[in-house]
């Protein structure tokens, strides 16, 4: 399109990380600011959202980085950044699949400069690494125990045994959702609602004992199994009440993230399927919500939401769930899709920003619902139509587009990253 080409505003190469982040300072008066992605395992989706994020804590005094990843593998990573002790437990963070999502180059070098951006400033200002999702039922029972060990025993008894309701479960908690759906098991909901109430109400007890930083963890990690039980029960009912128990989670945890500090400023990483507002799509038009809708209700104008688009290249994906990871080809995009109109315009990279600008012409060019490509962890471009397309109104769904007209999957972590590192190194390679 001739207008989208005229409104683009080409981008530096992201190797210049200070010139391409400077371009996105007209977004640094937000007190949200989400990025998104089109797909799970593609570089340059990572490395412009980290120079863009660098560019935001370093410059404009935002405090948290929040990403679409579980809490307490975050937590490992937050440790590290903040020169703060690790978490006791396994070594590595994000293990299980699928590993490359974190566990990238990309994200690799991020890490390292977030603890070096906090290395020499007070422990109170130090940039934050957050996990906002809800998978983590294991992990998060292993550490909710691991707290109260230490600061009550009893207490800690009490929840084995709340808990227990899940132990055959643990591992595998589709199983416990499939049990409970077919009658072969009574739901554990009402005794782990009662073990985070308990923590909640010795809270004073607690905050003396341990300080507020461990136990804010132990409650969103009890938070986080009470939610993944009911998301787990919930999946077999239906996608969407699972779905929006899922971003609802998220949204109420980057809540509960910029409500502890004043001023308190969030940068989110997650796909374009739960940072632009699901109002404009397929998804709200069928019932499910995500966290870019709630983040533009709750803070209006102060949420920024900006999605992120490719035509073709090569991504980081799995034939299927717990499958290994392949280089896939990705395809051109679809000639009724917005995709196709980013592409027609021949520009390489570039941001389109219709926010405040007035841009009724551009707005009304991409309005037109068309579709939209999301590729997640599994990618299967022989079905693509049916698998990986959705329709969208783009003009509502974000606030501005950032294009790549060709991408290259991420490169996952190997042993030697790990050579020469300081013990609190949170990947464990």
């Amino acid at each position: 399109m001739d207008l989208v080409r005229e409104q683009g505003e080409p981008l530096p190469p992201i190797a210049d990380e200070e010139a391409f982040g400077a371009m996105f300072d007209r977004f640094a008066d937000a007190k949200v600011v989400l990025l998104g992605e089109s797909t799970h395992g593609t570089s340059e989706f990572y490395r412009a959202r980290a120079a863009i994020t660098k560019r935001l804590i370093g410059q404009h005094g935002f405090t948290i980085v929040a990403v679409e990843a579980d809490w307490p593998d975050a937590a490992r990573i937050d440790a590290y950044v903040r020169h703060r002790p690790v978490p006791d437990g396994d070594d590595e963070a994000f293990a299980r699949f699928p590993t490359w999502m974190w566990r990238n180059e990309e994200v690799y070098d991020f890490v390292n400069w977030m603890r070096e951006h906090n290395r020499e400033r007070p422990e109170d200002e130090r940039a934050e690494f957050r996990g906002l999702d809800v998978y983590s039922l294991n992990g998060s029972i292993g550490s909710v125990l691991e707290y109260l060990d230490k600061v009550d025993p009893e207490a800690a008894k009490d929840a084995r045994g709340r808990y227990g309701c899940l132990s055959p479960w643990q591992s595998d908690p589709a199983r416990y959702g499939r049990a409970v759906a077919t009658g072969q098991k009574k739901p554990c909901d009402e005794a782990l609602l009662r073990q985070l109430q308990d923590i909640l109400d010795k809270r004073m007890e607690y905050l003396r004992a341990d300080g507020g930083e461990a136990f804010f963890d132990a409650v969103q990690n009890a938070k986080i199994v009470h939610a993944a039980e009911h998301y787990y029960r919930i999946m077999y009912e239906g996608a969407t009440e699972s779905w929006n128990l899922r971003d609802r989670h998220m949204f109420e945890t980057l809540q509960s993230l910029l409500a502890r500090r004043d001023d308190a400023k969030a940068v989110v990483w997650a796909h374009n399927s739960h940072v632009g507002n699901a109002a404009a799509t397929a998804m709200g038009w069928q019932g499910e919500f995500n966290i870019g809708e709630l983040c533009r209700k709750a803070y209006r104008g102060e949420a920024v939401l900006i999605g992120f688009g490719t035509d073709r290249g090569t991504v980081a994906a799995a034939d299927d769930w717990d499958e290994p990871m392949q280089v896939k080809s990705v395809r051109p995009a679809r000639p009724d899709s917005h995709e196709r109109i980013f592409r027609d315009t021949a520009l390489s990279c570039f941001l389109t920003d219709w926010r405040e600008n007035g841009q009724a012409d551009l707005t009304e060019v991409l309005s037109r619902p068309r579709l939209e490509r999301a590729i997640g962890v599994v990618y299967r471009p022989e079905t693509e139509l049916y698998s990986h397309y959705f329709e969208a109104v783009l003009a509502e769904q974000f606030d501005a587009f950032v294009w790549f007209d060709e991408t290259r999957a991420v490169t996952p972590l190997t042993r030697a990253h790990g050579k020469g590192m300081p013990e609190t190194y949170p990947f464990g390679l």
